[in-house]
């Protein structure tokens, strides 16, 4: 089975290689991080800056991005009910 990439889609996944960097993180270390992250940002703290990597990742990846506000929002629910 073959799949087909339309010129929109295959021009967003060249630009996606491009901007790889060496120091950059998968999904698998992004979501080992994802419960720190968010308690920084619960905290009040800058979270982007303590954990840049991640920050990157989450920009990039939609999937991570999902798990990380789906935290978010979980975590500030029962901080609100309490």
């Amino acid at each position: 089975m073959t799949a087909e990439l339309d010129l929109n889609s295959l021009k967003k996944l060249v630009r996606e290689i491009l901007a790889t960097t060496p120091d950059e993180i998968g999904c698998d270390e992004c979501f080992d991080q994802l419960d720190r992250f968010v308690e920084l940002e619960l905290a009040g703290r800058s979270a982007a800056e303590a954990l840049p990597l991640v920050q990157k990742h989450l920009e990039r990846c939609a999937n991570c991005r999902e798990e990380f506000e789906a935290l978010l929002a979980a975590l500030r629910g029962i901080a609100s009910s309490a």
